[in-house]
Parts: structure tokens; sequence; C-alpha cells
């Protein structure tokens, strides 16, 4: 995807073991799982054994521009169906390797709730290391497959957000989805900042 107009396929890949116990994603949820032209799978609703149908899902990257993967921040990575839908759908031989090229040009963003706050993610915080960084494993894994990685959406301080401030970041949210569809991101500047959300008043376009 580059910065020009013109409409793209998005899947979002949404996860969260505990949905009822987060505000946060429960608001991010409502408001994106509607969005008209885009693709929304709760994988822990449609897999609570875990047991993630590979051709099926194999089939929907093909159809998209964009994969999104939604969900907590849980000990420096994903919950464990984020794992193991990586595990098992892009292959070898279908999404790398020397055939493997199903998703070659398609492009990967990570859409992250934190409880942590952004300073904790510092070289002084008590992470010690950046989100970025953290998220080593995700952009490897989209660079293998000949994806493109974004930087990340984060929200930080989740525990301490106010009704008021999750409705707002979840319209945000919801407007962020709708310009990727509509080709109204303007994805240079998202890539001149650690977060996509680092200036969304650069990124997002009338």
């Amino acid at each position: 995807m580059s910065a020009a107009t013109g409409e793209h396929r998005v899947l979002i890949l949404f996860a969260h073991p505990a949905l009822h116990r987060s505000r946060v994603n429960r608001a991010l949820v409502r408001a994106v799982r509607d969005v008209e032209g885009v693709t929304f799978r709760d994988l822990y609703e449609l897999y609570p054994d875990c047991d993630v149908d590979k051709a099926h899902e194999q089939e929907l990257p093909l159809q998209h521009d964009l994969l999104v993967l939604q969900h907590p921040f849980y000990w420096y990575s994903a919950p464990a169906l984020v794992k193991q839908w990586i595990d098992v759908v892009p292959e070898h031989g279908w999404a790398y390797g020397a055939k493997g090229n199903a998703l070659c040009g398609k492009t990967m963003l990570s859409v992250l709730s934190a409880g942590g706050g952004a300073s904790a993610y510092t070289r002084e915080g008590v992470n010690r290391d950046t989100m970025i960084e953290l998220l080593a494993p995700l952009a490897q894994t989209a660079r293998l497959c000949g994806m493109e990685y974004l930087p990340p959406y984060v929200l930080h301080g989740t525990h301490a957000l106010d009704d008021g401030e999750i409705e707002r970041s979840a319209a945000e949210y919801r407007r962020v989805v709708e310009a990727l569809r509509d080709g109204r991101a303007d994805l240079d500047a998202a890539r001149a900042g650690a977060y996509f959300n680092h200036d969304l008043g650069a990124v997002l376009r009338s």
C-alpha cells in the first residue's frame, strides 16, 4: 500500500482471551467490527479450542491488501492464539521459501493495547527495550513473507484511561481503519515515527 488514493481491502484479526475484562478492547472492537468493506475476525470467538482452520485462514489474506493484528500486548508478545495462527497459516511453500509468495506485497499493521505508559518502553523505563524492539519477531515474520511491517499503532496506559478517553480512542481507531480502507492514510508520514499513531494529523488525509 502506498499513499495513493484508492480502495484497499483490510482484514482485521483480533485476539483477546478475556475480552469481558477489557474496557479498551471492547470499545475498539465495537468501533471497527462493522466498518463497511473491512473483514473483522475474532479469533478466540472463532477458535475457542485454538484449532485454527489453515485452509480457510489462508484464503482470507489472499482477498485482502492489509492484514491488521489487533490484540493486547501480553508479556512482550501476543496472546497465544495469534502465535498459533502464525504457526499454522503462513507455512513454508505458501508464504515463504523458494515457492512461497502468497503474501508478497501485502502490508501488516499491529494494533496494540498496553497497560504500561510510553515511558515504560524506553531505555530508562522498566522494560528497558522499546516497543519496536519487542515487536521484532512480528516484524521479521512479515518481512520473511515479503510483507511490509508498518510502525505499530499503540494505545499506552490503558488501565488509567477513563470512559471518555476510551471512546475517543475507539473513534480515532475507526477513522484510521476507514482511511486505510479508502487509501487516505499517508503511509510515508506514518513510517516517519516510531508509532503509526505518533502524529495522526499528518497521517490521516481528508
